[in-house]
């Protein structure tokens, strides 16, 4: 299939597209190939990807575009996996609407966002400003990460000079906190610089100013503007049937080249590490999905694919896409415990389970960790009682990372009770402690 150089939206379905650029065939389809040489400009992309879908777009053309979205398969890369076709039809249902692209990947061990909007700004507006095209928005707001606001803030003045947008972009500063990135957080913050999660409960009824609100992390954007550009077929080309295109995953710890990769969904854990140039010793456990993913045994997991199904038979998914490598010389225990720590210092504070329930958590954990009683028929007691009862997915993720502990790291819990740890170094990150 060649790419048309209209987008598919204008040259409608099942019709032969026009000449023009090559869709990629292969890996990278997101990012440019080879090193990182600063972000892609406004020309090099336009010659790599060909002109935008357009934002003007009547309502024959959203639907039909907004199904071929649908028969792609494309679903949140943000972590919660929810089909992207569904969210754009529930928000294009209401009046006047705002699109947010989400870019605030507060995740610290996550760097997958960062690295998209680093190197391929364009695509991300791309995506954004199509999904106010798709939605009748007349506004994307763009939040993100500090270390890439220039160069988002730069892309937005380059597309502006060639006059090649119809909607208002407005670029905003995230919010440096890790509950920060939750969709209702992300609305609370720009709106009133408060990165908490409100009550209100389905942003496409009212969200930003009251309007119906659209918010899509932005690597799910930019394969929103690839989709328009080259279609569904081309989009499920990579990845498996019932998880169709690639992803971007994170990769750290104890590998020999921590990076950020472009994968095809379903790809075994053992090529993702090997593309990230192996693991550099020994290792005993693999932490995926992120802080509030789960711990793995090394061994089983290697062979498996990296996919919600791929994942599913150890308790696991590709959630955020991360794939952290512990070390046999490293304490999963220890890990475990700074990171809840830091998780229960990182909550809105807004409901009981986070206000008390997480810090009495990471108490009992660190007592583990510490090798001192710990009582764990009431820390799993604990557990139970915050799951599924917080006003936001943030406590459940801790209970989940804490619950894998338990099971991966049994042996472990036992060396402490008898005064003896792996000790070894940290390997995931935690950034220090602030203030609320």
């Amino acid at each position: 299939m060649r790419a048309a150089s209209a987008s598919w939206c204008e040259a409608g379905p099942g019709g032969p597209p026009p000449p023009g650029p090559m869709p990629p065939e292969r890996l990278p389809r997101l990012l440019p190939a080879g090193p990182a040489a600063g972000p892609v400009s406004l020309s090099a992309h336009l010659a790599r990807y060909g002109p935008p879908p357009s934002a003007r777009l009547d309502q024959r053309r959203r639907k039909a575009l907004t199904e071929e979205v649908g028969r792609a398969g494309l679903t949140g890369r943000g972590g919660a996996a929810f089909p992207t076709a569904r969210k754009l039809a529930a928000v294009a249902a209401g009046r006047a609407a705002v699109v947010v692209a989400n870019g605030t990947e507060g995740e610290p061990a996550s760097a997958k966002d960062k690295v998209l909007m680093a190197r391929s700004p364009h695509l991300v507006l791309d995506g954004a400003v199509l999904a106010a095209g798709l939605t009748g928005a007349g506004k994307a707001v763009i939040v993100v990460h500090r270390s890439v606001r220039e160069i988002i803030g730069d892309a937005v003045a380059e597309r502006r000079r060639a006059r090649l947008d119809h909607v208002r972009i407005q670029v905003v500063t995230a919010a440096d906190r890790f509950v920060a990135g939750e969709a209702r957080a992300v609305v609370h913050w720009v709106e009133r610089g408060i990165p908490a999660p409100t009550a209100t409960p389905r942003l496409h009824e009212r969200g930003l100013g009251g309007a119906p609100t659209l918010v899509q992390n932005v690597e799910t954007l930019a394969h929103l503007a690839l989709i328009a550009r080259y279609g569904a077929a081309w989009f499920r080309s990579a990845g498996t049937p019932a998880e169709p295109g690639s992803m971007l995953v994170t990769v750290l710890g104890a590998v020999r080249q921590p990076c950020v990769l472009e994968i095809a969904i379903g790809t075994p854990v053992r090529r993702i590490l090997d593309l990230a140039g192996g693991p550099s010793g020994p290792a005993q456990a693999l932490l995926l999905g992120g802080y509030c993913g789960s711990w793995t045994d090394a061994g089983p997991a290697v062979s498996l694919p990296f996919s919600a199904d791929g994942l599913a038979p150890l308790g696991a998914g590709p959630g955020a896409g991360l794939v952290a490598v512990l070390p046999e010389d490293a304490c999963g225990i220890r890990e475990t415990a700074r990171v809840v720590r830091y998780l229960a210092s990182q909550s809105a504070g807004q409901c009981g389970p986070c206000r008390f329930g997480l810090p009495a958590v990471a108490g009992q954990v660190e007592r583990l960790a510490d090798g001192r009683t710990c009582d764990l028929r009431l820390l799993r007691r604990w557990l139970g009682q915050v799951d599924g009862r917080g006003a936001c997915h943030h406590p459940d993720g801790a209970v989940r990372l804490v619950r894998s502990a338990l099971t991966v790291f049994a042996a472990e819990l036992r060396q402490h009770a008898e005064g003896w740890c792996r000790g070894g170094r940290s390997v995931l990150p935690v950034p220090p402690r602030r203030p609320r």
